[in-house]
């Protein structure tokens, strides 16, 4: 029997007091705990930034990367060892910002992992800089006549590179954020859920009541309609959706590439110890 009190980790976590990144750890705890994930059979890999710190704070395996570099080395993990459960964990500017490049390869590959942003839309661990996702206007120490750049959606971006599973969450909503969360890990394939996840000392733009007073539950008609998906991740304003707006079911790249897809994964397989006249073979 797995419960929640399996993922509790021995470091208390040191984030400011109501920061969104609280309910995302208890989120994915007791996603992990629902779905009797063994902690030795699930890993947290993370970048740089306030939010990366979590695998430090969850009692399961755990590695905190470079910035922007957390997809890759889930990926790696994945494929080393396709009978763990993978979780990428990070922010908005380590994911939209030093790491677009791995976010769009590893959709793309449909690498069969969660991948799950703290967005906060701005800078939180260097004390508030303007991210890839503030607003035009943003007021912050970088932008302090207001942000001229438009922010990127992550959404339309994640659809385009080929992410089989899109989703939003709000970390002022426990419930829903668990259960994304939940049938994120269940999905087979590239799992992509953004986490509205308010920056309670740097961003006084975007708070909990900001959030509160846009957010609603999106159904999708049909979640494997992509442009339905498209139209519906553009919606932003007066009414901001959240949910899962696209699943649908296609090969990983496990399954696909013909080392990874053997029954037996790589880390359990027998190794043996190369002669000189394998490297004359190699040549």
């Amino acid at each position: 029997m797995v419960t929640v009190n399996d993922y509790s980790g021995k470091i208390r976590p040191d984030w400011c007091p109501a920061c969104g990144n609280f309910a995302q750890l208890s989120a994915i705890k007791n996603a992990l705990a629902e779905l009797k994930i063994e902690p030795e059979n699930a890993v947290v890999v993370s970048g740089i930034g306030c939010s990366s710190n979590l695998p430090e704070f969850i009692r399961a395996y755990g590695f905190h990367g470079l910035h922007g570099r957390l997809l890759p080395v889930a990926s790696a993990v994945k494929w080393a060892n396709r009978k763990l459960t993978v979780i990428g964990y990070g922010g908005d500017g380590d994911g939209f910002f030093e790491g677009t490049q791995h976010f769009f390869h590893t959709a793309k590959r449909n690498v069969d992992l969660t991948y799950i942003v703290s967005d906060n839309q701005i800078f939180g661990l260097t004390t508030g800089q303007a991210s890839p996702t503030s607003e035009i206007g943003f007021i912050s120490k970088t932008t302090p006549d207001g942000n001229i750049e438009k922010p990127v959606n992550p959404m339309t971006f994640a659809l385009s590179a080929g992410a089989t599973f899109v989703a939003r969450s709000f970390s002022g909503d426990p419930k829903h954020l668990q259960e994304v969360i939940k049938k994120g890990i269940q999905h087979k394939g590239f799992s992509f859920i953004d986490v509205f996840s308010p920056c309670v000392t740097f961003n006084k733009t975007n708070t909990y009541d900001y959030f509160r007073k846009r957010v609603y539950k999106y159904e999708a008609k049909d979640p494997s309609n992509f442009e339905e998906a498209y139209r519906a991740v553009q919606e932003w304003g007066d009414r901001i959706p959240i949910g899962i707006f696209y699943q649908v079911k296609s090969q990983s790249y496990e399954d696909l590439d013909p080392v990874t897809a053997e029954e037996t994964p790589l880390a359990e397989r027998p190794y043996r110890k190369l002669k000189p006249e394998d490297f004359e073979e190699f040549l």
